[in-house]
């Protein structure tokens, strides 16, 4: 697909199975009517905008992901921006010996919120410290993992909805950073277990998209647990080969806008004493069908 020009900012496809970046274009600055609609056709069709050297505040990346719908709020509020709640801190940074923010964010293919009943629309990171080495982003383009999917496991999960849960790798997220804390009543009560789709329609373009993690998605509902493992491990394995996916490598200032209804993502990590700090804004989308 060729560039969009316009005179106030470029937005240049990736040669690549997803993804495209926006230049010349300063989120400080509110979007007219028409600027917005061009980012919104954008992400539509891209799935994952880079938003290059962007100096906004929190309250800015606040009001920018505002107008694509309602803001969820994380369910481990102690890693809120305190003068930002909508702002979860994605950091490996500790300070006076506690950890900022979530150190351990992304570290299996996931969809962010996959495990709430009204799932999220997408999400914005906006760097604030990068490390020197690694810390690379990787996304996973679910419409051509159900485009290419083969005829067998399409007929194996037609009709058939899946379980997602928060708490389906916690405690072995909890064996690898100490720093991840333990949940209160209130907080597990708050994410409870969803059903969604194994493949859900998006609700803008109405393309569709495999739509199980690695991370939140447990079981096959009406499966065998042998029969539902067995199933969800083949259709991990496919969702997130190489040619479905792109790497993003962090610039200074950058700020990622991905569609969490037809993406998955992976944080690839980074030495732990070379400090990363991003804040994440989450959109709430709407329950999968």
């Amino acid at each position: 697909m060729a560039a969009v020009l316009d005179t106030r900012f470029d937005i240049q496809p990736f040669d690549l199975p997803l993804g495209a970046a926006i230049t010349g274009l300063d989120l400080s600055v509110p979007l007219s009517r028409e600027d917005f609609a061009l980012i919104h056709r954008a992400h539509l069709d891209h799935h994952v905008l880079v938003f290059r050297d962007q100096h906004i505040t929190p309250a800015q990346q606040v009001a920018f992901s505002h107008r694509f719908g309602p803001l969820q709020i994380h369910v481990l509020r102690q890693f809120q921006l305190p003068t930002q709640p909508e702002v979860l801190i994605i950091s490996n940074v500790k300070e006076h010996g506690q950890p900022l923010g979530l150190g351990d964010a992304g570290h299996f293919w996931h969809s962010d919120l996959s495990y709430k009943a009204v799932p999220s629309l997408g999400s914005m990171l906006h760097a604030q410290e990068l490390p020197l080495d690694g810390g690379d982003t990787l996304f996973a383009n679910q419409h051509l993992a159900w485009d290419r999917l083969p005829g067998y496991l399409r007929r194996a999960i037609d009709g058939r909805s899946a379980e997602h849960s928060y708490l389906a790798k916690y405690a072995e997220l909890q064996k690898r950073s100490p720093w991840r804390p333990d949940l209160t009543r209130a907080q597990i009560d708050e994410v409870r277990p969803a059903l969604h789709p194994i493949v859900r329609t998006h609700p803008e373009t109405g393309r569709r998209a495999l739509f199980v993690s690695e991370h939140f998605t447990t079981r096959v509902i009406g499966l065998p647990d042998s029969d539902s493992r067995a199933l969800l491990d083949e259709l991990f394995a496919f969702s997130t080969r190489p040619d479905f996916v792109y790497r993003h490598q962090w610039q200074a200032r950058d700020m990622v806008f991905w569609d969490n209804r037809s993406v998955m993502h992976l944080a690839a990590g980074c030495p732990d004493h070379q400090r990363r700090l991003l804040y994440r804004t989450t959109i709430e989308g709407n329950a999968p069908f």
